[in-house]
């Protein structure tokens, strides 16, 4: 008898035990319930609130800033350096006055202006309330490359394209799109030929280092005293090594691409003999280090050459 009933207690304390594990397992769960319930709800609820705080900044900045009438663009103050129009820059810009000041994308209107090839750079500033302010760098043309194009109808156009000191090319500038008419002689630029026709694409600079030797052989000559003297017509890239270079004159004077700034004073001192000798330089190579093989021709034998005017200066000036 005895054992049975340590037997029946045993069992009795066994399930007391069973029924105690279950209730705090239960218990657990429903906590862990609570907790993350009462978690998503705050979750959600910061998330809608932050919501409804992002809604009522855009509708307040929309109301306030973005539709206020007060912001809308009444001047488009450009300045440029150069030729090209205010209007016409103001029509690159993308930019109408009436649009909201503040709503302008201002690294957008840069964009568009830099994208024109004739434009070197452009800065973009707001002036509150309402002035836009466009300030331009145009680039300057110093040679052309002309590449001739079959006509539908028959025969050939010449399609003429412009490069500025640092071989990018561009278009000419339509004359309605100039501040100023077109002096005449302006457009006469010295011709580089021989250059590369799937390198003249209107924005991108130039590659080959014949063309790029051109360039700054040109550079050159304008900082020396020639630059007062002769005119150049053409330079001539397609032989290697060399560039033939031809003046209003007729003189044809062949130059090695480098050690230009020995080259120049040297074709100084020849073309300053032939005037004392009255003539002209026919052919001269200075590519030849040792001597100077020339050929000349009798002043006379030439019609008179008109001389060279010299370049005007770029002055910044303001359109409004």
């Amino acid at each position: 008898m005895w054992f049975k009933h340590k037997i029946k207690n045993r069992r009795t304390a066994r399930a007391q035990d069973v029924l105690d594990v279950k209730l705090r397992s239960s218990r657990l769960r429903a906590g862990r319930t609570r907790l993350a319930s009462i978690t998503l709800a705050v979750c959600f609820g910061t998330l809608l609130g932050l919501y409804c705080l992002w809604q009522a900044g855009e509708w307040a900045l929309d109301r306030l800033i973005y539709d206020n009438k007060s912001f809308a663009i009444q001047q488009i103050d450009v300045v440029t350096d150069g030729v090209i129009s205010a209007d016409q820059l103001r029509r690159w810009s993308g930019v109408k006055t009436g649009d909201n000041l503040l709503a302008l994308d201002l690294a957008g209107v840069k964009r568009n202006l830099e994208l024109v090839p004739m434009i070197e750079s452009a800065s973009v500033e707001r002036i509150l309330p309402g002035t836009l302010r466009i300030q331009i760098t145009e680039r300057e043309p110093v040679a052309q490359a002309r590449v001739p194009r079959p006509r539908a109808g028959g025969g050939l156009d010449v399609l003429v394209f412009e490069i500025d000191s640092e071989g990018c090319v561009m278009f000419p500038l339509d004359p309605r799109q100039r501040s100023v008419p077109l002096a005449p002689g302006d457009d006469q630029l010295p011709v580089i030929s021989g250059i590369n026709v799937c390198e003249l694409q209107p924005g991108r600079k130039i590659e080959s280092a014949q063309a790029r030797a051109a360039l700054q052989f040109l550079a050159a000559f304008e900082s020396s005293p020639m630059a007062g003297l002769v005119e150049l017509k053409r330079i001539d890239v397609s032989e290697p090594e060399v560039l033939v270079v031809t003046t209003g004159q007729g003189s044809e004077i062949t130059f090695g691409p480098e050690n230009l700034d020995r080259q120049l004073p040297r074709w100084q001192a020849v073309h300053e003999l032939g005037l004392k000798m009255n003539k002209v330089i026919a052919t001269l190579d200075l590519a030849v280090p040792n001597n100077v093989p020339a050929r000349w021709l009798e002043a006379s034998a030439l019609p008179p050459s008109t001389p060279k005017t010299a370049k005007p200066l770029r002055i910044r000036k303001k359109n409004v």
